[in-house]
Order: structure tokens, then sequence, then C-alpha cells
């Protein structure tokens, strides 16, 4: 394929959905796959509804994920004149016709009609009107809409990449409004103007889009345009299958890179939801630049793509335990919010195998740099008592003063003194590494002892079993 061209057009009525996201990663990948360009253009025509600045959310979101667009971003909004042309073509060509009927006339329509089970649809009654009685009611500067004139029984279909052939009976297709009474067009006439004057070959987008797609190719028909290829997206849904939406959790990009999740594994995740290598393959982990290298539209499920959080947080995991710590500490410190750096590297450094996301960093972590508090109780190891856990601790603390300080600077050199310390005089491991444990973390379920000693110090360590054995006497 040659001078491919793809093309993502969000509305900039609030945050980017991840769904938004995904679309966007598609036609950027399927455009880099082929040596094509990927477009962008801002939607902007429901000026209701515009969010100050979310275009440049959209913009920065983008750029922070790799995925560069070809182009000066269009704005609908400054092409008004361009959308009124085109719909006096179609109302000149009788493709399209101006209604005048009140919103109150509609809604009556639209009661009646499901009042009888049937479909909302405009009746067709200003398509009737005659030349005189419509130059009458413009000149008396009655508000109208232009609608799509929609011609009877004919079978209007595709071959869609993904879903193979799709088929409409244009009576069940509603003559829809290409220019609303306010000027601004509608998203149906805009979004097939740009896309021929773009020249857009592949247009993808979510499946919600099929049934108007019917619409589109009348109006690609009527203005004998050359019609692009269509791939409709499956929605991203919930585990019980339900549309992803707000009400059920996180939707937006910019809450999932607050949570920590990473670009490279929120790319990875979403392009690997609801598309496959081929057969044979296990792989799951991808790179932005194997991604490109692979893609392949007719590799994407037909059936909706499952957000799995599971899913989403193995991957996650997998990208952090490949950082290096220093990077890793500097992604992690809002997190750890008036930490000492050298401090937060190291516990980066002890939490980096369990961390899921980087938001975890900050749960069950404070004892490293608050003085816990617990119950003596739980200092006791199973059937020890309170006798014998004070003067275990007291053995240890007798030890570690021995220990120099460049014992510390390692957690293999740490826990190898320990554990010949132990062997040597005979003690049972949990009898002695149970106590310290708590004594350092103040927690049932912690890291090792010789991970939070070694990032505690040996004055702080030394400290806490100190205080450990006054909770017991």
């Amino acid at each position: 394929m040659t001078n491919i061209k793809t093309r993502f057009a969000p509305s900039p009525t609030g945050y980017l959905h991840v769904g938004g996201l995904r679309t966007a990663l598609y036609n950027f990948l399927f455009a880099r796959h082929n040596q094509g360009k990927f477009l962008l253009r801002i939607e902007d025509t429901d000026q209701a509804r515009l969010v100050k600045s979310a275009d440049k959310e959209i913009f920065k979101i983008l750029k922070e994920f790799g995925l560069k667009y070809d182009n000066k971003p269009v704005y609908q909004s400054k092409r008004l004149k361009i959308y009124q042309k085109f719909a006096d073509q179609l109302i000149k060509d009788g493709k399209a016709y101006y209604c005048f009927c009140s919103p109150e006339k509609l809604a009556k329509l639209r009661a009646e009609q499901i009042q009888q089970k049937r479909a909302p649809k405009y009746d067709k009654t200003c398509c009737k009107l005659s030349p005189a009685n419509i130059d009458k009611n413009l000149k008396a500067k009655i508000s109208y809409v232009i609608r799509l004139n929609v011609p009877p029984n004919k079978e209007i279909k595709w071959n869609d990449i993904i879903r193979g052939e799709v088929k409409f009976n244009s009576n069940d297709i509603d003559d829809q409004v290409l220019l609303k009474s306010d000027g601004f067009p509608t998203y149906h006439l805009a979004n097939v103007v740009d896309d021929h004057e773009m020249e857009i070959t592949h247009v993808i987008r979510g499946e919600e889009w099929i049934s108007s797609t019917p619409k589109h190719l009348l109006l690609y028909e009527y203005f004998s345009w050359t019609v692009p290829q269509f791939a409709h997206l499956p929605l991203l849904l919930n585990p019980d299958k339900s549309k992803l939406s707000k009400r059920q959790g996180d939707v937006a990009v910019s809450d999932y890179l607050a949570q920590g999740y990473l670009k490279d594994a929120l790319i990875n995740f979403l392009a690997t939801i609801g598309w496959t290598e081929g057969a044979g393959s296990e792989q799951e982990i991808y790179s932005l630049k194997e991604l490109i290298a692979k893609f392949d539209l007719k590799r994407i499920n037909i059936s909706g793509a499952i957000f799995n959080l599971e899913k989403l947080d193995w991957i996650n995991g997998y990208y952090i335990r490949k950082m290096k710590v220093k990077e890793l500490t500097k992604l992690c410190l809002p997190y750890l919010k008036d930490i000492n750096p050298k401090l937060a590297e190291k516990i980066v450094a002890v939490e980096q195998e369990r961390l899921k996301k980087l938001s975890d960093i900050n749960q069950n972590t404070e004892f490293f740099y608050k003085e816990p508090i617990y119950k003596p109780e739980l200092l006791i190891w199973k059937k020890s008592n309170k006798e014998s856990t004070l003067e275990n601790l007291v053995k240890l603390e007798d030890f570690i003063i021995t220990l120099k300080d460049k014992d510390f600077s390692e957690i293999k050199t740490l826990e190898a003194k320990i554990m010949a310390w132990l062997k040597k005089e005979g003690y049972g491991v949990g009898d002695m590494l149970w106590p310290m444990r708590v004594a350092l973390s103040g927690q049932q379920n912690s890291p090792s002892p010789f991970e939070i000693a070694w990032v505690l110090g040996k004055k702080e360590t030394l400290k806490r079993i100190n205080q450990a054995q006054i909770k017991l006497k």
C-alpha cells in the first residue's frame, strides 16, 4: 500500500479516554507500518461541550506516548465556510434539504413514533416543501437546519477491514442533520469533508460509528469522492462485558498516569488487549518499534476488548522491574514527598520487585522514614514467649553493634553476616529474624529484615531494636 493516511480526530470535550488513546495508537501503528502519514484533527464543532485547554492536553498526551502526528492540527471550528459551501452544493443537487421544523414539533414526532414502537426518525416533511415556500421561510429568517436526503429502498454496504461485509437498508437510516441552525456542521458532514480534503485513505475508529457509516457513504457518493477503507474497532469493556465508563472506574489516560502506570506499559497493554500478532506467537511484551513492525489491522479481534487491570498491572510491573533504580526513583519521588532522595532510592531498590505501579511505593513503606507503631505481642515468634523474645533482641543488638558501617553497604553483605552469626551460635532463624523484622517495620508483612536494615542504616536499626526491647519490658 502506498500513500497511506490515517487520522485521529478527538473532540476536546474533556479528558482523553483510554479508548481514544487506543484509537490514536492503532491509527499511528497502521500508518507507520505502511510508511504512511498519521494526521491529527480536532473536532470542536460541539461548542456547548468544549472544555478549555482540552486540546492542549491531547497534544501533550500524544507527545508523551510518542505518537507523533505529521501535520499541523486541523480545527473544524475554523472551517465553517467550507462546510457551508458543501452543504449548499448538496442543497443545489437535491441531495440535502432545508428543514424548518421547530424543536417542539420534532419532539412531538419522536414521542409519537416511540409510542407506536417505531424507530424515531424524521418524516421528511420539509423535503416536500415547494421552492416558493422555502424561499419565503428563508426571507422570513425562520431558523433551519440542513438535512441529508436519504433515498428509499437502497442497499448500502462496505467491506470493513475488521468485520468483513456490513450492510444497511436506507429505509432504516434517518435524514441526518448535516448543518445545525447555528451554522456549525454535525459530525457527519464535517467528518466526510475533512477526511476527503485531508486525503485520508483509512478511517480507523470505534464501532459506535458503524451505524453512521451508511450516511457517510451516501455523502461520498453524492460528492463523487473516493471512499476510504473503514475499520471499526471493538469497544473497550469491563470484565463483566459492560462498556468501559467513568461510572465504573478510571477511564481517563491522565488517571492512569497519575496512578503511576508507565507510558510504555500502557501502549503495550492497549495494543495487545484487542490485537494479536498471529498464531503461534506467545509474545506479550512489545516496544513501540516492535508494534510498528508487526501491526496488522486484520489481526484485531472483532469481539470487545476486556480492560483487564490485572494484565495491565502485570505488564506495568514488568516495565518497572526493567528500569534502573535511579531512573525509577525519579519517577517515584512525587509519591514519596519530603523524603531525602538517597533514602528514597534505597526504598525504591527494596520495593522495585514488588511494585505494580509507581503509586504503590507509598503503600506500607512509611516505616522506612517514620518510627513504626505496633503491639508488643507482634514481636513474639510462634511458640516463643515474651522473655525469650526480649533475650533474643538483646543478643541481636549486641551482635549488630559489632558490625561495621561498610557491612550495611549491600543487602547481601548484611544478610551473609547475620546468617553466619545465627548458624555459628545455633540460633533459630524465626526466633531471631521475626522479632528483628517486626522491630524494624512494625508490620506482620514487610520486606526482609536485611532489606529494611540496609535502608535504615546501622544507627536507626539499633535504635528500633532497642525500642522493641523497651516495649517488651
